[in-house]
């Protein structure tokens, strides 16, 4: 296949490149694209170098079959009627088309055959910390429909590219070195700190981050079911965590709850916490799975249930996602 990476130069760029050669993607020709910063840089791919192209409107795309974007909405927007005309499929990372009712929103694991159907050749590729939920909800969905979710994350640095994970390194030396602190990709300082806002908020009070939970989850379980979030930006570098309460139709057990979830592809249980054994982001980092633990009933609801997860944002949360999706096409022959 004829791939093509849109923001190559990025956190989630780089890390499309080391997804794609570690699964041993199809690969004939890859092109990178990137901004005007990002142009004429080099990277390495399956000992190849590859000199990334300004990304214009031409013909570049003519001969892509798939092209992985992640270059921020308004790249998105601008640039999809280019990178499709031709017939590539675009697996975009911003939030530019998730809500939109001729994109499908996919998670392979959840809703992988919605991934067929898609009249402007655009995919969807969820907010990190609904992916990462969804791949643990939909196990327990299928034991009995989840009605309501409540959730608060706790997103590393990770989930604001590259630079901010690179600012909150600053900022720590900074601390040490009693050097003033650097604020720039943060409302506030992140380094031994955190922040309770990711996103603009929206009228009704919540962020933009939180409602993309309510309004991504509904539509990748293909439900009903309501979720409140309260997203929170923590000073750990890399993958996230939520702790997440359900309330389902039918009481569903921890036992029930923990074979389920061993059982389900994308997840991993870590469920032992008489033996301090339970996920956290400094395990997660690199590894692919959403790793799940603490798995209890909710003392304050008789249908209710609550865990842990982390996993890692760059990974699932983003490029594997992605991947897995063009995995998928190429698996039913649409790429």
């Amino acid at each position: 296949m004829n791939v093509a990476i849109v923001g190559a130069s990025g956190a989630v760029g780089q890390e499309f490149l080391r997804i794609l050669a570690e699964r041993d993607f199809p690969i004939d020709n890859l092109v990178l694209f990137g901004s005007e910063r990002s142009a004429g840089k080099k990277y390495t791919f399956k000992g190849k170098e590859y000199e990334v192209k300004l990304l214009q409107h031409n013909d570049d795309f003519k001969d892509i079959d798939v092209a992985f974007t992640s270059a921020g909405g308004g790249t998105s927007k601008e640039f999809a009627e280019t990178i499709t005309k031709y017939g590539a499929v675009m697996i975009d990372n911003s939030s530019a088309f998730r809500m939109c009712d001729d994109v499908p929103l996919v998670v392979p694991e959840c809703n992988a055959e919605d991934a067929l159907n898609r009249p402007r050749n655009i995919i969807a590729n969820p907010n990190c910390t609904t992916i990462m939920m969804v791949v643990v909800l939909k196990p327990l969905e299928a034991i009995s429909h989840i009605k309501r979710i409540h959730i608060a994350s706790y997103q590393s640095a990770s989930g604001a590219g590259a630079a901010a994970m690179a600012e909150l390194q600053q900022e720590y030396k900074e601390l040490v070195n009693n050097e003033p602190v650097t604020v720039s990709k943060f409302p506030h300082q992140l380094a031994y700190n955190v922040i309770p806002q990711i996103d603009v908020f929206t009228d009704n009070g919540y962020t933009k981050e939180e409602m993309k939970m309510f309004n991504e989850t509904r539509k990748i379980m293909h439900s009903d079911v309501r979720c409140s979030a309260m997203c929170v930006r923590v000073s750990s570098l890399r993958s996230h965590s939520e702790s997440v309460w359900i309330e389902t139709e039918s009481p569903i057990s921890v036992e029930e709850a923990q074979k389920a979830i061993a059982a389900a592809p994308g997840c991993t249980l870590k469920d032992d916490p008489a033996n301090l054994v339970y996920p956290m982001p400094l395990e997660t980092a690199g590894k692919d799975d959403v790793y799940v633990g603490r798995i209890r009933k909710d003392l304050a609801d008789d249908c209710g249930l609550t865990f842990w997860l982390s996993g890692d944002q760059i990974r699932k949360g983003a490029a594997l996602n992605a991947v897995q999706i063009a995995e998928y096409l190429h698996s039913v022959g649409q790429i």
